[in-house]
C-alpha cells in the first residue's frame, strides 16, 4: 500500500508514521506537511534515508499539490489539523481554513482524481461536547464546544456528505486525548512534565475536575490501522481506552512519578466553554475490528514520562510562551 499521511510530523501523525514503516515493511508513505507550530522535523528523525519515506512541504489547502498527491496513492490518513483548544479561542479563523478548507480540498481531490482512494478522516471526541454521566456512540448526536471542536464537527459533516454523494471510501475515527511521545509542549500531559522538570508551577485551569478519557498513542495508531485495512466506508468508530481521569488526577500522578512536590499546583481561571467530561463508547471498533488498547494509564504514563526525561533535547527548543504562560488561551484574546 502506498499511503499519503497528511500531518504527519504532528504528535499522532509522526507516531503513525514510525508503527506502519516498522509494521509493514513494503509500504510506502509520502508525508504532507505545512511545517506550522505542532509539526517538529524532529519527529521523523531518521526516516530521510529511508526510500519507502517521502516529504512533501506544502499546505493541506492548495488544490493543485493535493491533487498531484491523491493521483500517487491508494490510501490516505488525514491528520492534518489545527487542534489546540486554547489556540482557537484566540485565533478561530486559522482553524477555519485548516480544518474545513483543508478537509474540502482533500475532498475534491480525490473526487475529482481518484475515487477508489481509502480515506480515513481522524477526527475527536470533542465533537460530541461534553456529558455528565454515560459514553457518546458513533450516533449520538455532535455538540462542540469550541471553534477547535466546530471546525472538528464541520469537516466530520463534509466527509459525510461527500462519501454518500460522491460514493467515497471514506471513514471517521474519533478518539478519547491522547498522549505519549512526540506530543506537543502545550498539552497538559507534556507541559505538566516540563514545567515540573523545569521547577515551575503547574498551571490547572478551574478546580483541575474536567474528566478526560487517556489513550496512550501507540494504542490510537493501532486503532486507525484496523480502520484503514477492515473497517466499512462511510462508518465511523469511536476509539477510547476506558481510563477516565480528572485533569488533576493526572498532574498529581505525574508529579508522584517524577517525585515532585504538589505544592507545584496551581489553580488558575479556567478558559472559556471548557468541557467538564469526555466520555466515549468504543464498543463498535473493539467488535467489528477486534481492536483493544494494550496500555493501562498506569504503563502509558510512566513510558511517557520516562520518554520526555530523556528527550530534553526535544522538547526544550519548543518550549515558549505559551508553554510558560500560566492561562495561554489569554495570549491574543
Amino acid at each position: 500500500m502506498r499511503l499519503l499521511v497528511t500531518g504527519g510530523m504532528g504528535f499522532i501523525g509522526s507516531n503513525f508514521i514510525h508503527y506502519i514503516l516498522e509494521r509493514h515493511s513494503d509500504w510506502e508513505i509520502i508525508n504532507l506537511d505545512k511545517l506550522g507550530y505542532g509539526s517538529n522535523p524532529a519527529n521523523l528523525k531518521g526516516l530521510e534515508d529511508d526510500p519507502r519515506y517521502t516529504f512533501v512541504k506544502g499546505d493541506i489547502t492548495n488544490p493543485e499539490l493535493v491533487r498531484k498527491l491523491v493521483t500517487k496513492v491508494d490510501g490516505i490518513v488525514h491528520f492534518a489539523a489545527e487542534s489546540h483548544v486554547d489556540r482557537s479561542i484566540s485565533s478561530p479563523e486559522h482553524f477555519l481554513k485548516s480544518n474545513v478548507i483543508g478537509t474540502y480540498t482533500i475532498l475534491e481531490a480525490i473526487r475529482r482524481e481518484n475515487r477508489e482512494v481509502r480515506l480515513i478522516h481522524v477526527s475527536t471526541d470533542e465533537v460530541y461536547g461534553d456529558t455528565l454521566e454515560g459514553s457518546f456512540t458513533e450516533n449520538d448526536r455532535l455538540m462542540p464546544s469550541s471553534p477547535y471542536s466546530a471546525t472538528k464537527a464541520a469537516s466530520d459533516m463534509l466527509v459525510l456528505g461527500w462519501a454518500r454523494t460522491y460514493n467515497l471510501n471514506a471513514s471517521i475515527t474519533r478518539c478519547t486525548n491522547n498522549y505519549g511521545p512526540y506530543q506537543f509542549p502545550e498539552k497538559l500531559i507534556p507541559k505538566t512534565i516540563i514545567r515540573a522538570s523545569m521547577g515551575l508551577k503547574i498551571p490547572v485551569y478551574g478546580t483541575g475536575q474536567n474528566v478526560r478519557d487517556w489513550l496512550y498513542v501507540e494504542d490510537h495508531v493501532r486503532a486507525i490501522e484496523a480502520v484503514l485495512l477492515k473497517g466499512e466506508p462511510r462508518e465511523i468508530y469511536n476509539i477510547s481506552a476506558g481510563e477516565e481521569r480528572t485533569n488533576l488526577d493526572v498532574v498529581k500522578t505525574i508529579l508522584n512519578l517524577m517525585s515532585k512536590d504538589q505544592d507545584l499546583i496551581e489553580f488558575v481561571e479556567d478558559r472559556p466553554g471548557h468541557d467538564l467530561r469526555y466520555s466515549l463508547d468504543s464498543w463498535k471498533i473493539t467488535r467489528d475490528l477486534r481492536w483493544r488498547p494494550k496500555y493501562s494509564f498506569e504503563e502509558g504514563i510512566k513510558k511517557t514520562v520516562e520518554w520526555y526525561l530523556e528527550n530534553e533535547a526535544w522538547w526544550r527548543p519548543l518550549v515558549d510562551e505559551k508553554v510558560l504562560h500560566p492561562t495561554p488561551w489569554k495570549l491574543g484574546w
